[in-house]
């Protein structure tokens, strides 16, 4: 068998077949650097919706390692790891197509592929003892962290000021948001959090505690995980050695990184050799999360000469008419990469505008239009309806649930975020890092005779003791807890043991919190559903450490609405918020509430910036459907829940980003639609007309 010094040859025998299904401008970008001497420089694909940036991404991948490229030394970074993994599927898929005639290339494997996040918790416990970390942290999500932030905030004293002092919460979003931009604390107050600027002193020593809390016991929050990488990468030697570690890195989905993001990857890459970035400027939409747009409209800057750029425009989901509304919706941004999607999907359909009265008619309107479809041959899941804040769905749900329409919601409750679950997860956290003292005060008082004293008692002399020497069995318990405590502890030690079996564990684990449900929670029954289900999820992970940190990073984020178990129904309907949307598609898309207020939000009106980002949101909302889409105005709105109760209300306007010079992109109607009388036939102007000879009669 040929070693990989053969790649050309396989190249040359195969890349007729690989390369044929791409267009001219995906193929540009797939083969940039090929031919040359060493490593290519850097590339911006500029990736319109649609445009199979998937395809092209893995198609690079697959084309650098026909090229000679060691598989282990490319780094892709991808915003999930479902992403990541359908990336890896992909790209084995096209060397498949080569491994036939050289079997080498059937063992490519991306041993480097995941979220940013995850990428940097592996190198962090690679490098720990040099950066002064334990290789054994534990990682916060973020209720713990604000579980965290919190015990630091009652510590200092803030939370018995006379005066409103920030709670958890938004402490650990101010705090986030910080860490996340760049920017002075200062800045972020006055420009998010206005209502906090007094409190910048008492923030700024509440943060130093947090994070001396965070070391203290040998935790790290989301954000430290790309704080801690950037950091090594401000090492020039460490920056040296991982980027020199990667040859080649290549990041999905740019245009959501944040800043910290982008000081890594010009750390890791500052010439920008064998970096290549796919994103699109127009699905730029998670500022909130601390994402900017400026790195993918700044990335050819950064480097002499400037970063080659591909773009792609032909879009192979939407018709023509849907990308010709979108165009004019996005055409109209302050700042934007030129381009302008098309399609060979032609249609005489173009989107609908409609016009109802109020949200009830909305709702109403909605679910006519979904069965409609559905009896037409469009299953219940092929259709979604989106909308910009996850409370402007609960009309339609009530609807939904009234006529036993199954449906999915996204961007509501999260799976991790149930007690239950919660509490099994922090059980394991505390076993892997009995420091923990947020993990370690939940899981304690999870045990009968145990309160707040006990278990922070136990977790000071457990902070006290040596490495090594916790003696947890003989820990000071109150009498009502010893009988169950030595069980406990027997397991904790079980479980910490370096040969410790998994999932054996914690099925093990799962046991004897099970058995302690009863007396948590009234509906253990149907808890209990859950903890297997947990239980199933963690047999797919190779041990423990990976499991947590996995799901820490990449929780599930779907829930199910009222109307039952759609999991379990013939179908069911998609409801999504437009950020949970973004990367989906669907057959038919109906957006709620297109009026002023919605769309553009009311709070996300205060600068040029955030009212381009909603726009870019509307552009993504409408970019998700195939055949059909529909933006739904209600003209009025209820006030502060009046509905029902009198008839005050607004009126509202159609929304700012979709203008009258772009009515002609759009079928524009009323629903529910006026009787035959009222529609301007003869016989009802001559009523009309009559009428109007009566009500001057009146004064002969």
């Amino acid at each position: 068998m040929n070693a990989p010094a053969s790649p050309s040859v396989a190249v040359a025998s195969t890349a007729a077949d690989w390369l044929e299904p791409l267009n001219a401008a995906q193929r540009e970008a797939v083969t940039h650097g090929a031919g040359g001497a060493g490593v290519p420089g850097p590339l911006l694909v500029i990736a319109g919706a649609g445009t199979g940036k998937t395809n092209t991404l893995a198609h690079r991948v697959a084309h650098l390692i026909l090229h000679g490229a060691d598989p282990a030394r490319i780094l892709l970074l991808t915003f999930s790891r479902r992403a990541a993994d359908e990336m890896g599927r992909r790209v084995r898929r096209i060397l498949g197509h080569a491994a036939a005639e050289h079997p080498w290339l059937a063992q490519a494997n991306l041993e480097w592929s995941g979220t940013f996040h995850a990428i940097g918790a592996r190198l962090l416990r690679d490098y720990a003892a040099r950066i002064g970390l334990d290789p054994a942290f534990t990682i916060h999500d973020r209720e713990d962290s604000a579980d965290l932030m919190n015990l630091a905030r009652h510590e200092a004293g803030l939370s018995t000021r006379e005066r409103r002092f920030p709670l958890k919460g938004t402490c650990l979003a101010i705090y986030s948001a910080t860490v996340n931009t760049g920017a002075p604390l200062a800045g972020v107050l006055q420009s998010t959090f206005p209502w906090c600027a007094e409190w910048e002193t008492e923030l700024k020593a509440l943060f130093r505690a947090y994070v001396a809390a965070k070391q203290a016991q040998q935790v790290l929050d989301y954000d430290d995980l790309l704080l801690y990488w950037a950091h090594m990468m401000d090492e020039p030697a460490l920056a040296r050695e991982v980027g020199d570690q990667f040859r080649h890195v290549l990041v999905d989905e740019y245009q959501d990184t944040n800043p910290l993001q982008a000081r890594i990857l010009l750390a890791m890459k500052p010439d920008g050799r064998g970096l290549a970035v796919v994103g699109d400027d127009a699905q730029a939409i998670y500022a909130f999360r601390g994402a900017t747009v400026r790195n993918i409209l700044d990335f050819p800057a950064h480097f002499d000469p400037p970063a080659r750029r591909v773009t792609l425009e032909c879009n192979y989901r939407s018709t023509q008419p849907i990308l010709a509304a979108a165009n004019a919706v996005i055409a109209q941004a302050a700042e934007r990469y030129d381009k302008e999607l098309w399609s060979a999907r032609e249609s005489a359909v173009r989107p609908q505008l409609v016009s109802v009265r109020d949200e009830a008619d909305q709702a109403a309107f909605v679910v006519e239009r979904v069965l409609a479809r559905r009896e037409e041959g469009i299953e219940l899941r092929q259709q979604a309806v989106l909308f910009r804040a996850a409370s402007h769905s609960a009309r339609l749900e009530m609807e939904l649930t009234r006529r036993n329409i199954p449906f999915v919601k996204f961007g509501g409750l999260k799976f991790l975020e149930a007690a239950h679950v919660k509490d099994v997860l922090a059980l394991l956290r505390w076993t892997e890092n009995l420091r923990d003292r947020v993990a370690g005060f939940r899981v304690l008082q999870l045990l009968p005779g145990i309160g707040p004293k006990s278990a922070a008692r136990v977790l000071d002399n457990l902070a006290a003791a040596p490495a090594g020497c916790e003696l947890l069995a003989e820990q000071p318990v109150p009498e009502a807890a010893r009988a169950g405590w030595a069980e406990f502890a027997a397991l904790v030690e079980e479980l910490r043991r370096a040969d410790a079996a998994w999932p054996a564990g914690f099925e093990r684990a799962c046991r004897w919190y099970e058995a302690h449900m009863p007396g948590l929670y009234d509906d253990a029954t149907v808890r209990q559903g859950d903890i297997q289900q947990l239980a199933r999820i963690a047999a797919t992970y190779p041990g423990r450490q990976r499991f947590l940190t996995e799901l820490t990073l990449d929780p599930p984020g779907a829930t199910s609405g009222e109307a039952g178990m759609p999991l379990l129904d013939e179908d069911y309907l998609i409801l999504s918020t437009m950020h949970s949307a973004k990367g989906q598609e669907w057959r038919s898309v109906t957006v709620l509430n297109a009026v002023d207020g919605c769309i553009p939000s009311d709070i996300s009106t205060r600068s040029t910036l955030e009212i381009d980002e909603e726009r870019r949101l509307l552009y993504v909302a409408m970019t998700r459907a195939r055949d059909h889409l529909e933006l739904v105005a209600p003209q009025r709105f209820y006030v502060s829940g009046q509905q029902g109760l009198g008839d005050r209300h607004v009126y509202a306007g159609r929304t700012r980003f979709i203008s009258n010079r772009m009515l002609g992109h759009f079928e524009q109607m009323s629903w529910p639609e006026p009787p035959a009388e009222l529609r301007g036939t003869p016989d009802s102007r001559q009523a009309a007309l009559d009428l109007a000879a009566k009500m001057r009669g009146m004064w002969d």
